[in-house]
């Protein structure tokens, strides 16, 4: 056929869908403005754990606010590496096969860390 004739639409059939593009940036950026305003907070706590003794780096952690911070920490990191990472994928991997197995891995593997960082938080704020 002859290509003058080939609508863009044409072209961009197969190439995936365009739905949640948005919802993807917006939401990696609101991760990224958590952690801006998280990270401040888990450096100091993680000095003030360097001259801690076990129990006292318990008593740290235990303190409600200090769990609840700590909880949403482990949240937008874990979530905003899977978003990056689906991003670096999507960009440098072309075989479809390997980016179905390299985009699952890696949301099984962000989903496997923050699920024991969250487990070992609760552990830890609620005393067993």
């Amino acid at each position: 056929m002859n290509d003058k004739f080939r609508t863009p639409l044409k072209d961009a059939i197969g190439l995936g869908s365009a739905k949640q593009g948005l919802h993807h940036f917006v939401v990696q950026r609101i991760t990224a403005v958590a952690l801006l305003l998280l990270v401040p907070w888990f450096v100091w706590t993680v000095l003030r754990l360097l001259h801690l003794d076990a129990a006292g780096a318990h008593a740290l952690v235990a303190q409600p606010c200090n769990a609840v911070l700590l909880f949403a920490f482990v949240v937008a990191v874990f979530w905003h590496a899977q978003l990056g990472l689906q991003v670096v994928i999507e960009d440098y991997v072309h075989a479809r096969g390997m980016l179905f197995v390299l985009q699952l891995a890696v949301k099984f593997l962000c989903f496997l860390g923050g699920a024991a960082c969250a487990l070992a938080i609760l552990k830890i704020a609620l005393g067993r």
